[in-house]
């Protein structure tokens, strides 16, 4: 392989939108380096154009024969972050802000821990493109746009494959977590792992253990952003990946469901059938995240019930999806908005018949205050959610829109209902818990429950005053003494 004159991609786009990744390429030519468009940036140009696509490039990635200390001295004028300098990386910002990594051509030898080399040489974009993950990704551009390619990138490119560059254990080995990145591009791209890939996959599968959780988070993550997040997982699972990185999920494998309500099989199957689902309709990895988990605590409940039935596999399976998450190092915030999703996905289903003060407890949890009332799915983001998980487990199971439609009306009701009133926040700023004590009742279960019987009537519409909120507090408490 060889430059490819008469394949070019559209460098006017590219540099339109980053006229400074030109301005790089510029002054590393006319100090006397090599430099060129690599990666990712050149790989989804070409594949836009091979698919006739629109095509919108965000990171540019440049890889230079100029020595790090050089690539300094050229943008001293530019704030430059050392990222990797050991490894001849760093990152150029742009007059915008913008970030552009620039890379020194080189070669990695012994990676003895899966994951870094242990040793590096500064070398030519020959010896540089060789050391990269997959043949698409070693694909190389002139500032002309004309593409270089030395290890077929290309022809695999055209026929929408994932190939190593090099013996696929070989390079697998050097750093374990491509392993995953293959599993992603495949869905990203919507291309096919090759077969000797694929089979050095399943050989050194194990080995993913080896890097940290929070790695393989971002490239979980980086999966379930993609329309084939479904795909994805069952690949995993076909390549002995799943049961390394999701063993909760792999362990949902085989776990039977009433043929009757789940004619698509066991959990397993189920789960897989619901995030298909999302993948045609929504990007959301939180989302996705929950559906994947929602129904993790079946196993785990099925023996509780002595094999009969899977009573409170919401509350056991937020337990582990929490557990779960938190291995992978997921924020704080990320984890509690899983485990929601997770412990009330069964709950949402029955939203028509609960009382109105409990439906707005549920629509309200993680209300954006400041978003106009009218806009459920973003004053109320968990709770849609919540509707959304809904729509996809119903629509995987013998269900369907039956399951789902009535709830998505409820909740349509009950937001004119909150339009009126103002939502929960009313209801807190009629009766607080201080008002109580100020009547002489101290704290206690008695008070908490009086407090929520009256929030519960100021919900409904039928006390609409302070005044007549203290007033029904003082009954309910005399009464009650």
């Amino acid at each position: 392989m060889g430059d490819n004159p008469l394949v070019k991609i559209p460098v006017e786009k590219l540099f339109a939108a980053h006229p400074f990744a030109k301005d790089i390429l510029t002054r590393l030519t006319q100090a006397g380096y090599e430099a060129v468009l690599i990666g990712g940036v050149v790989r989804d140009a070409l594949l836009a154009e091979l698919r006739e696509e629109a095509w919108r490039p965000q990171d540019v990635d440049i890889a230079t024969s100029a020595p790090p200390e050089e690539v300094r001295h050229l943008f001293s004028d530019r704030k430059v972050l050392a990222v990797g300098q050991a490894f001849g990386v760093l990152v150029v910002v742009g007059p915008q802000g913008e970030h552009y990594e620039v890379a020194t051509y080189r070669t990695e030898e012994d990676y003895a821990d899966g994951r870094r080399p242990e040793r590096v040489r500064w070398g030519r974009l020959e010896e540089d493109v060789q050391r990269r993950d997959f043949t698409i990704n070693g694909l190389a551009a002139y500032a002309t746009g004309e593409i270089i390619d030395r290890v077929g990138g290309i022809p695999d490119l055209q026929a929408s494959l994932i190939r190593t560059i090099g013996p696929p254990t070989h390079r697998l080995s050097e750093d374990h977590l491509r392993m995953l990145r293959a599993v992603r591009l495949a869905c990203q791209l919507d291309f096919r792992i090759d077969e000797a890939t694929a089979a050095a996959v399943a050989r050194l599968a194990p080995r993913i253990r080896g890097i940290s959780q929070e790695r393989v988070r971002d490239e979980l993550w980086r999966l379930l952003v993609t329309p084939r997040s479904a795909d994805g997982v069952t690949l995993l699972r076909e390549l002995g990946l799943l049961a390394h990185v999701l063993p909760e999920i792999a362990a949902l494998d085989g776990v039977p469901q009433p043929p009757e309500y789940h004619p698509e099989g066991d959990v397993l199957a189920h789960t897989l059938a619901a995030l298909r689902v999302a993948d045609g309709l929504w990007d959301r990895p939180l989302l996705k995240l929950g559906i994947l988990f929602h129904d993790v605590g079946k196993p785990e409940a099925l023996v509780r019930w002595g094999g009969e039935r899977m009573s409170g596999h919401c509350h056991v399976g937020a337990a582990v999806a929490e557990a779960a998450l938190r291995r992978l190092r997921l924020p704080g915030r990320d984890v509690d908005w899983v485990v929601h999703l997770v412990a009330e996905h069964m709950r949402v289903g029955q939203f028509a018949e609960m009382g109105l003060g409990k439906q707005l407890r549920l629509l309200t949890r993680g209300e954006h205050e400041e978003t106009e009332l009218e806009d459920l799915p973003r004053r109320y983001p968990l709770f849609a959610d919540l509707l959304r998980l809904l729509i996809c487990d119903a629509e995987a199971s013998v269900h369907r829109a039956s399951a789902w439609v009535p709830v998505v009306g409820q909740a349509v009701d009950l937001l004119d209902h909150t339009v009126r009133l103002r939502g929960v926040r009313r209801a807190r700023e009629l009766l607080r818990g201080d008002d109580l004590l100020a009547m002489g009742e101290p704290p206690g279960p008695r008070l908490g429950r009086v407090l929520d019987e009256v929030h519960e009537l100021i919900l409904t519409g039928q006390i609409t005053t302070r005044q007549q909120a203290l007033a029904e507090a003082r009954r309910r408490l005399e009464g009650q003494m």
